[in-house]
């Protein structure tokens, strides 16, 4: 479906960002970090609406986890709690090794979807996510091979390019999934034009999700329910429900997006219409 094709009454799924890998509850004392605070997050923001939890792990001191074990872990907690929820695991990441990049798809079973970042994020002052094309193509080989949708992030005009390169290298069943995504730095600047335009862009066929950080999550959110694509809210992109008030938790944010989503006649996606809109 693409954003002329809109009709209201048309399913929209809504995924919760749950944690991340870069701030912690120093920014946020709710922000879930254990594999139970994550599993009990993930339970609530199923119930709040969300078809689909998008999954990063954490040490047990806080810090990011690539480990397949960490992640075990914390589906193993959300599948006690939300058995039918769409776990989508984070495969991004700076300065890790490609081969501990992989490590997240590897669990039993493995997860439905995965991200699958389009290209390289300038991070911090010193660091650089690199994502070559090589992994890109070898996650993504894995991902086929254990039978894993993937979620294409496009943090910029020139990932949208990389993504129609992948496209022509590797055969993605359809519908190919991509997540449009806007803040600063690196990241597609958040202007509704260019939401607009990278719609426009996207292949053909393809469904969109929405990511903005922030203070912008909320109205790209709401023009991207407009445009007919779906959309992502959690801790992980912002901490905040409203200027200088933090949410108090990842079921917030999903019910607020629910509520506007429902003013504007997109009913919200089960996990079954979620596993059908997006061929898992």
């Amino acid at each position: 479906m693409t954003y002329d094709e809109f009709l209201a009454g048309d399913p929209v799924v809504v995924t919760a960002a749950l944690t991340g890998g870069v701030h912690g509850k120093e920014a946020n004392p709710n922000l879930p970090e254990t594999p139970e605070e994550i599993g009990r997050a993930a339970a609530a923001a199923a119930a709040a609406g969300a078809a689909v939890v998008h999954v990063h792990a954490r040490k047990p001191n806080g810090e990011r986890s690539f480990a397949t074990e960490r992640f075990q872990a914390i589906d193993d907690e959300i599948r006690a709690r939300a058995d039918d929820v769409v776990i989508q695991h984070s495969t991004g990441g700076t300065g890790a090794p490609d081969d501990v990049r992989h490590q997240p798809l590897r669990t039993d079973p493995p997860p439905e979807m995965a991200s699958l970042d389009m290209g390289p994020l300038n991070r911090y002052r010193h660091l650089t996510s690199e994502n070559t094309r090589a992994l890109v193509d070898s996650l993504y080989d894995e991902m086929r091979e254990r039978g894993v949708k993937p979620e294409l992030e496009v943090f910029n005009d020139g990932h949208l390019n990389e993504a129609h390169q992948f496209l022509d290298r590797r055969d993605v069943d359809a519908p190919v999934y991509a997540t449009l995504i806007f803040g600063p730095g690196t990241l597609t600047r958040p202007r509704p034009r260019n939401l607009l335009n990278l719609v426009s862009n996207l292949p053909a066929g393809a469904q969109f999700n929405t990511l903005g950080f922030g203070r912008h999550q909320l109205p790209l959110a709401t023009l991207g329910l407009l445009l007919g694509g779906h959309v992502r809210v959690g801790l992980e992109d912002n901490v905040y429900y409203e200027r200088g008030e933090l949410a108090t938790s990842n079921a917030q944010l999903v019910e607020r997006i629910v509520r506007v989503a429902d003013e504007l006649g997109r009913p919200v996606a089960t996990p079954a219409q979620a596993r059908e809109i997006l061929g898992l």
